[in-house]
C-alpha cells in the first residue's frame, strides 16, 4: 500500500513507518519532527517563525507539498491539529486530504477535545492533567473545548475512516462515541535499535533518570517527581545518583536516558508512553502509569513490571522508597520490563496491527 502519515508524536510515526517499510509498504513520513526532538521524516513541514512574512511563507510551501498529498491507499495524521497552522487551516487541509485519498485515518494520540471531554466529566478516570480524585488541578489549561478546535475535532471524527488510540486514556475518550470505528494499538519500539543491559544490584547506587520538558514539567507531573526525588536523595545520600536533563535532543536524551537504572515518566497517565517504552526496552525500571486497566486493554495477565504511581507526593515518595529498600528485585524487573515491550510493542507486529485495521476500514 502507499501510505501517507501526516504530523509526529515522540517517534510513533517514524517508527510506524520502519515497520510498515519492512512488511512491503511505500511510506511517506510528513512532520514536523515532533520540534525539538527532531524525529525522522522524509518531508519536513517545521516552520522557522510566526510573524506575518514567516506565516505566508510556511503557508505556501505547506500548499506546494499538499498538491502532491494525492491517490494515497492510506493517510493517518497525528492530531486535528496535525500542522503548526490554525486549526481552520487544519480542517480545510483535511478535507483535501480526505477527497483526493482512499482512506483517512485519525491518530488519538495526545490532547484532544474527546479526551478534555473524558477528563472534565470526571467519571471514568481515578486521575488526569485536570483533577486527581475530586480534586481541580490547575496544570493544564483546555484548548479544545467549545471553540473551533471542538468542532474540526468532532468533524473529522465523524468523517475519518477509523480512529487509532495509542493509550488507554485516549481509548476511554473516543469509546463511547466511535467504538465501531476505533481501535486501540500499542505504541510501535523498534527494540532492534535498542541494546538491552539488564539492570545491576551490584553497585552502591541507583541512578534515577528524570527527562524535563520546560513546557510541560507540570504536565507530565516530572515537578513532583523531581522534588520527591530530591527527598530521597537526602534521605539517602549514599545510595541515590539523581541525573537529569532538560529538553534534549531525542537521540541526545536516549543515550542518556539508558546509562541509568530507573526512570521517572508520566505521572497522570495510566499508560506508558514512548519515553518510558524505551526505557524499560532499555532495561530500566519505570516508574510511572501502569494501570491495571492498561493491562487488562493489552490481555496481559502475567507480566507488570511497571512501578505504578498515583500522582500525590506520599506514593511517590513510598514507591521510590520501596525501590531502593528492595533493590534486589530490580534485576528481574530489568528482564520483565524488556520483555513486555518485546511482547506488546514490536513495532513490525504493531504496523501489522495498523495494516489489519485499515484494511478493515
Amino acid at each position: 500500500m502507499k501510505i501517507l502519515l501526516l504530523g509526529e508524536y515522540s517517534a510513533l510515526h517514524s517508527t510506524l513507518a520502519e515497520g510498515l517499510r519492512l512488511l512491503g509498504h511505500d511510506v511517506t513520513v510528513a512532520s514536523d519532527g515532533c520540534k525539538w526532538m527532531e524525529n525522522d521524516r522524509d518531508i519536513n513541514l517545521s516552520r522557522t517563525g510566526y510573524d506575518f512574512f514567516n506565516s505566508i511563507k510556511y503557508l505556501a510551501r505547506v500548499h506546494n507539498i499538499f498538491r502532491k498529498f494525492t491517490g494515497y491507499d492510506i493517510v493517518q495524521i497525528n492530531s486535528p491539529s496535525f500542522l503548526d497552522l490554525k486549526i481552520k487551516r487544519n480542517l480545510n487541509l483535511y478535507r483535501f486530504l480526505l477527497k483526493n485519498n482512499a482512506k483517512v485515518f485519525l491518530g488519538a494520540f495526545g490532547s484532544d477535545y474527546f479526551w478534555e471531554k473524558l477528563c472534565i466529566e470526571n467519571k471514568t478516570l481515578r486521575y488526569s492533567d485536570l483533577f486527581v480524585g475530586e480534586k481541580p488541578l490547575d496544570i493544564y489549561n483546555c484548548e479544545w473545548t467549545g471553540n473551533k478546535f471542538q468542532d474540526a475535532n468532532i468533524e473529522i471524527a465523524e468523517t475519518c475512516n477509523g480512529i487509532i488510540s495509542c493509550l488507554y486514556e485516549y481509548y476511554k475518550a473516543y469509546e463511547p462515541y466511535y467504538k465501531d470505528k476505533l481501535a486501540y494499538i500499542p505504541l510501535p519500539i523498534n527494540t532492534d535499535l535498542i541494546s538491552f543491559k539488564q539492570k545491576s544490584v551490584e553497585k552502591d547506587k541507583i541512578n534515577f533518570f528524570i527527562g524535563i520538558q520546560k513546557l510541560k514539567s507540570k504536565l507530565k507531573g516530572t515537578d513532583l517527581f523531581l522534588e520527591e526525588m530530591m527527598k530521597i536523595k537526602k534521605a539517602y545520600p549514599t545510595e541515590v545518583v539523581v541525573n537529569k536533563v532538560t529538553s534534549l535532543p531525542w537521540k541526545d536524551y536516549i543515550k542518556v536516558m539508558s546509562e541509568s537504572d530507573v526512570l521517572l515518566d508520566q505521572l497522570y497517565s495510566y499508560t506508558p508512553g514512548m519515553n518510558g517504552l524505551l526505557g524499560m526496552a532499555n532495561g530500566l525500571v519505570l516508574v510511572g502509569g501502569g494501570e491495571p486497566e492498561m493491562y487488562e486493554l493489552l490481555q496481559e495477565n502475567n507480566n507488570h513490571p511497571i512501578i505504578n504511581v498515583f500522582p500525590s507526593k506520599e506514593d511517590i515518595f513510598n514507591k521510590l522508597e520501596m525501590i531502593i529498600e528492595n533493590k534486589k528485585n530490580i534485576p528481574e524487573i530489568s528482564i520483565n520490563s524488556r520483555r513486555f515491550v518485546e511482547q506488546h510493542h514490536n513495532f513490525v507486529e504493531v504496523a501489522q496491527k495498523y495494516v489489519d485495521f485499515w484494511n478493515s476500514k
